[in-house]
């Protein structure tokens, strides 16, 4: 039997469902947001940390919480063959992040302010803006108490969507108070929910007693109700906490952002308290929120380090993106400034070139190559310089590279209009190709 023949019975080899491949052009509209974000990062102080995508199991065990969701159903642990450690690929940044800096005592001289970008992992049912390998980018402010430093996260992602253009997103705001006003509330909704234990479906009742609160995050319709008559953590807020609250609502409204108290907001991490948020949209369906978080002043602590506060948010690329498209907004990503059409395999090291001087000064330009044959009629040219999306044709004659001249045709404003450049100032005329978008 031939190799050819052997290669042709070959299973075609795909990904794994949920892990989806990011081509070209959404992979360009991923460089755009995460460039908008670094810039927007900068202006706030806050640095760059990256972490590795394969930790400890005990971390997320111990960070986010053994009977929360992510910890009981979905993450992607292992044993590893080597020492046999129990290994898990993250499935959130905030417990590498805290990890990161209790092991580089990285708050000795002060607090930091850290961004992260980078994928996630969630054994989930995949599904529109829920994925099981996904990217997210994040904000955390580690060392710091106050409820300004709360209020100065959610500016910083209200300033993102401003950024981005994004309009229809808005804002839900808790508090769940400090330890000790949590235990109070938790026996409340115990007893509450003992009261209609015939209306609980199993997974409540497999968390009356483990965590309660979680019940609060149902999406089971016959419970409605019985949520909605569930005490709220606002109630029992001691002194303390509600002036944390209040601060933090009064800057807001300071700064003229629309927020809504949304007394049902719990968040699916065991570490928060205080300070709880969303950003959600109507527009994506049962996968609303598009960046959350909140304070966490205890996981520090938690994971071994000295105490110590901190706050963060996070959100989720794709659904950022498809919230952009949703919107209708115009593509977020520069068309390509020229194409260059070479009719004559000869002028290709003047091509080249000219090329290069372009590319230097900040000119995106595609070249089209030969092939066995040469380069191609100029008709077929011209149809992949179109197809390209570029906005100028840069056309390489041989009657203009005589007279050291090359046309620079325009493809877009529908006027077909073209001038010849010299190609001994190419510099001179780089910057009429340069998109201003």
């Amino acid at each position: 039997m031939s190799e050819q023949s052997v290669a042709t019975r070959l299973e075609k080899l795909t990904a794994i469902k949920g892990m989806n491949d990011v081509l070209p052009p959404d992979s360009a509209a991923v460089e755009w947001l995460e460039a908008k974000v670094r810039a927007l990062m900068a202006c706030y102080a806050y640095r760059n940390i990256r972490t590795p995508i394969v930790e400890r199991t005990p971390l997320f065990i111990r960070g986010l919480g053994q009977v929360t969701d992510i910890v009981e159903k979905e993450m992607y642990s292992f044993e590893d063959s080597l020492n046999g450690d129990l290994l898990t690929l993250r499935p959130e940044a905030t417990a590498g992040v805290v990890r990161a800096v209790v092991e580089h005592s990285m708050l000795y001289d002060g607090g930091k302010r850290l961004y992260y970008i980078g994928p996630m992992f969630r054994h989930e049912r995949p599904q529109r803006g829920r994925y099981r390998q996904f990217d997210q980018i994040g904000a955390e402010a580690l060392g710091f108490s106050g409820a300004e430093v709360d209020a100065e996260l959610i500016l910083l992602a209200v300033a993102l969507w401003k950024d981005l253009g994004l309009t229809d997103v808005r804002l839900e705001l808790n508090s769940l108070g400090q330890p000790q006003e949590r235990l109070a509330h938790r026996q409340a909704l115990i007893d509450h929910f003992e009261r209609y234990a015939d209306v609980l479906d199993e997974d409540a009742k497999r968390r009356l007693y483990s965590n309660p609160l979680r019940i609060l995050d149902t999406k089971n319709p016959a419970m409605q109700t019985v949520v909605e008559s569930a005490p709220r953590p606002l109630d029992y807020l001691g002194e303390a906490s509600l002036a944390h609250f209040n601060t933090l609502k009064t800057i807001l409204d300071a700064n003229g952002v629309a927020y809504i108290v949304n007394p049902r907001l719990v968040r699916g991490m065991d570490y928060y308290n205080l300070t709880v948020f969303e950003f959600t949209t109507d527009r994506l369906g049962s996968q609303g929120t598009v960046c959350a978080g909140g304070r966490y002043d205890y996981l520090i602590e938690q994971l071994g380090g000295k105490p110590a506060p901190a706050v963060g948010w996070a959100l989720g690329v794709d659904r950022v993106l498809e919230l952009i498209r949703e919107q209708g907004l115009d593509s977020v990503v520069p068309p390509l400034d020229a194409y260059a059409i070479v009719p004559d395999v000869e002028a290709l090291p003047l091509v080249l070139q000219t090329l290069q001087t372009l590319r230097t000064a900040g000119v995106s330009v595609q070249m089209h190559t030969s092939s066995g044959d040469g380069m191609g009629s100029m008709k077929s040219q011209f149809k992949r310089a179109d197809g390209s999306g570029a906005r100028f044709a840069l056309v390489f004659g041989a009657d203009e590279i005589a007279k050291n001249l090359v046309i620079v045709k325009s493809l877009r404003d529908g006027s077909g209009a073209q001038v010849s450049q010299s190609l001994t100032d190419v510099l001179g005329w780089s910057s009429t190709l340069q998109s201003q978008t």
